[in-house]
This record gives structure tokens, C-alpha cells and sequence, in this order.
């Protein structure tokens, strides 16, 4: 007698659905920093004052340029990226993470 038992597994049934893996952040967000990206990893660039581009979110290019001394946004970032980024940073105190902003 082959009897299937409602409790006994389906091999034929499809696998239970993982949880979705944590996406990768964008380069600008800063390690000790927990908040998510804010748009595309690549909206807008910084550069440093030695010089040196970071690609990131707008919402992490502008914790970072509040946190960055001597740091730019890039000149061929979009008009309205840029100044998105800099009214963003112009709000936010040098490492806002560490003060729960």
C-alpha cells in the first residue's frame, strides 16, 4: 500500500521563497551609516579634494558631501542632482549617523 500523507512533503512542489538578499549599497554610503540608498547607485558623483570620484545615491552623495571637507559634486552631474545634493548636505551636520540623522 503507498499511502501520501497530507503532512508528508511534496517532492514535486516547488522550493519555499527565500527572503530577497540585501542589495549592496552605493560607494558613498559610509560604513557606520545605516540608512538605505535613496535612488540609483549611480545618480551623481563626488570628488574629494585630493581629487578622487565616488559614485553614489543622492542621498548618500549629500550625507557625504556634509561630511567631506573640500568636497564637490562632479561639474557633468544633472543640474538637478547637483543642487538636490547640495540643499540635502547644507541640512545635515559632518556624520549624521552618528547622531541618529
Amino acid at each position: 500500500m503507498n499511502r501520501r500523507l497530507d503532512h508528508a512533503p511534496n517532492p514535486a512542489a516547488a522550493p519555499a521563497p527565500r527572503p530577497p538578499a540585501p542589495r549592496p549599497r552605493c560607494a558613498a554610503a559610509a560604513a557606520e551609516d545605516p540608512t538605505p540608498c535613496g535612488g540609483p547607485h549611480a545618480a551623481a558623483t563626488l570628488i574629494d579634494r585630493h581629487g578622487r570620484e565616488i559614485p553614489g545615491c543622492l542621498h548618500h552623495c549629500a550625507r557625504l558631501l556634509a561630511t567631506l571637507d573640500g568636497a564637490r559634486v562632479h561639474p557633468f552631474v544633472p543640474t538637478a542632482h547637483a543642487l538636490e545634493i547640495y540643499l540635502r548636505a547644507r541640512e545635515l551636520p559632518p556624520f549624521a549617523w552618528e547622531i541618529g540623522r
